[in-house]
C-alpha cells in the first residue's frame, strides 16, 4: 500500500500551496517537463493531446463561420513593426529581437512574432483590391515568444502555442459583428466542452489590447478565486488600416479602408482546466477534452480470461464511440486506479474474476469517485451516458463555484476588505476614470478584468472609488 500513495503524496494540497499544488500536477500528470531553454517548457504527450484536442474542435467551430488557415512566418522586419506605434509600445518589453544570420548581422534586426497583427497587415496591403475580396477570415495555428520575467507551465511561458484569427471587413458593423462572433464562439466552446463557466465582456481602455479600439475577454474563475483572461477578440477599427494603407475599392469606385479584428485563444487553457477542476488526487479532465476518456483496469490479470475479457470491453467502448485505453501492465491495481485518478481520466472500468464469474463490472468516476455496477454487455452504454453526466456535473459545480465567490461592494472600504478576504469576482461601479483604477490596482492589486455584456443590474450611482457618479458595472479581481 505504500507504493500506492506515493503518487498522491507527491502532491502538495491546493489548501496549503495552491501555486506549489499546481505545479505538482502538471509534473506529476506528466504533462510537461522543463527544458534547457529558460523560461519554456516541453509539453510531454498527455499535455500535448489535450492541446490537439481543443484545437480540433475549435478549428471546427472556426471553419463553421467560414475562417480559413493560413500560415505567417515567425520573423517580423523591425521596419514592419514600427508603422503600428501603438502596437509595437504594448509589446517592446517583451520582444525577442534576431540580430545576426549565421555569423553575419543583420542589416535589420527582426523580432520573433509575439502576435502577427503587423505581417498580417503587410499582407492584406496587397492582397486586398476591391470589395469582391471582402471580408478575409483567416486564422493560423503557431508558437509566439514574449520574454516574460517570471513564468509558469501553461500559464504564462516565453513560448506558447496558440491559435491567432486575423480578418478584414468592407464595414465597422462587419467587424463589430465578428468581434463579437468570435467572443462568443470562445464563450461556448469553454462552457461546453471545457466544463468552465466564463464571464463575457469589454476590457477598460487601460486594458485592452495595444492598437485596439476595442477588446472582450472571457474570464474564468479559478479554484483559489483568481481570474483568469481565458480569450480574448479585438476590433482594430481601421487604424492598423490606416497605418499599413490596406484599402479597397467600394462599389461606387471609391477607395476605403478595411476594418479589421483579431482574436486568440492559447495553451494557458489547458492551465485553466487544471485549476478550475484538478482536486488534490491529481487532474480531473472534463470528458468532452479528455484525450482518454475510458481507462480499463483488469484485476488479477494473471488468471485465466480477464485479460481477455477486459480487451473485450475495450473493444465494445471503443466502437461505441468512447477513447478507451487498457492499463494491463504489471502495477498493482492500487497503483493504477492511482495514475488514472492522477492523470484525470473520467471513468475507470474494474474487472476481475469475481466480476466476470458475475457477469458485471465496476465504472468508477473520477470527479466523485461514485462507482456503478453494470452487466458486461450494458458498459459501453452506461459509461457513454456516465460520460454525459460527469461532463454535466463538472460544469454545474464549477458554475456554483464561481457564483459563491462573486462579491458584491458599494464602497472602497468594503472593496478592500472582499481583495482581502474574499477571493474571486468583485461586482462593483467604476467612474470610467483611469485614475481610479490606477489607484485600486496599486492599493488593492485587484485589476478589472471587464465590463460584463450579459450582467448590467448596477450596484449602486456611484464609483466604489471616488464616489463620483457612475455608470460602469466592472467585474474586479486578482488574477493570473
Amino acid at each position: 500500500m505504500a507504493k500506492d500513495k506515493k503518487l498522491v503524496e507527491a502532491i502538495t494540497s491546493m489548501d496549503v500551496d495552491f501555486a506549489q499544488w499546481y505545479t505538482d500536477v502538471v509534473k506529476k500528470a506528466g504533462l510537461i517537463d522543463y527544458s534547457s531553454v529558460k523560461g519554456c517548457m516541453v509539453i510531454k504527450p498527455a499535455g500535448y493531446a489535450i492541446w490537439e484536442n481543443i484545437q480540433k474542435e475549435l478549428d471546427r467551430r472556426f471553419k463553421e463561420t467560414g475562417v480559413e488557415n493560413v500560415y505567417m512566418p515567425m520573423f517580423i522586419p523591425e521596419g514592419l513593426l514600427q508603422k503600428e506605434k501603438d502596437h509595437v509600445e504594448g509589446f517592446a518589453p517583451e520582444v525577442a529581437w534576431v540580430t545576426h544570420g549565421g555569423l553575419n548581422p543583420l542589416q535589420e534586426r527582426m523580432c520573433v512574432r509575439p502576435t502577427s497583427e503587423t505581417l498580417f497587415c503587410d499582407f492584406y496591403a496587397n492582397d486586398i483590391q476591391s470589395y469582391r475580396d471582402l471580408p478575409k477570415c483567416y486564422n493560423q495555428w503557431c508558437s509566439v515568444v514574449r520574454w516574460e520575467k517570471e513564468t509558469r507551465p501553461f500559464l504564462r511561458s516565453r513560448e506558447f502555442l496558440w491559435q491567432e484569427g486575423h480578418t478584414a471587413h468592407a464595414s465597422a458593423e462587419e467587424a463589430e459583428e465578428r468581434t463579437l462572433q468570435m467572443l462568443h464562439l470562445y464563450a461556448d466552446f469553454c462552457e461546453e466542452v471545457l466544463a468552465m463557466p466564463v464571464v463575457r465582456g469589454k476590457k477598460t481602455d487601460k486594458e485592452k489590447f495595444a492598437g485596439a479600439e476595442a477588446t472582450y475577454t472571457i474570464e474564468a474563475l479559478m479554484h483559489d478565486g483568481k481570474a483568469l483572461q481565458s480569450g480574448t477578440s479585438h476590433n482594430f477599427g481601421d487604424g492598423f488600416a490606416k497605418a499599413f494603407g490596406i484599402q479597397y475599392t467600394d462599389k461606387d469606385n471609391k477607395l476605403q479602408y478595411v476594418h479589421q479584428t483579431s482574436w486568440g485563444m492559447t495553451t494557458r487553457l489547458i492551465g485553466a482546466i487544471i485549476m478550475v477542476h484538478g482536486d488534490d488526487s491529481g487532474l480531473v479532465l472534463p470528458p468532452e477534452i479528455a484525450p482518454t476518456q475510458v481507462m480499463v483496469i483488469p484485476i488479477q490479470q494473471h488468471k485465466e480470461g480477464v485479460l481477455d475479457k477486459a480487451e473485450e470491453i475495450k473493444d465494445a467502448l471503443k466502437h461505441a464511440g468512447i477513447r478507451v485505453k487498457m492499463d494491463d501492465s504489471e502495477k498493482s491495481p492500487g497503483w493504477k486506479f492511482s495514475e488514472q485518478e492522477m492523470r484525470g481520466i473520467p471513468i475507470r472500468v474494474e474487472l476481475g474474476p469475481k466480476d466476470i464469474a458475475a457477469g458485471k463490472c465496476v465504472l468508477v468516476r473520477r470527479d466523485t469517485r461514485e462507482k456503478t455496477e453494470c452487466s458486461l454487455k450494458e458498459a459501453a452504454t452506461v459509461a457513454a451516458e456516465l460520460l454525459k453526466t460527469i461532463q454535466r456535473d463538472m460544469f454545474e459545480r464549477a458554475k456554483e463555484h464561481q457564483k459563491s465567490h462573486i462579491t458584491e461592494v458599494t464602497s472602497y472600504d468594503a472593496f478592500k476588505e472582499a481583495v482581502e478576504h474574499k477571493p474571486g469576482f468583485i461586482r462593483a461601479m467604476w467612474c470610467g476614470d483611469v485614475e481610479c483604477e490606477n489607484k485600486i490596482k496599486e492599493e488593492t492589486t485587484a485589476t478589472s478584468r471587464c465590463m460584463p455584456l450579459e450582467d448590467s443590474q448596477p450596484v449602486s450611482d456611484v464609483c466604489v472609488c471616488c464616489g463620483k457618479p457612475a455608470h460602469k458595472l466592472v467585474y474586479w479581481g486578482k488574477a493570473y
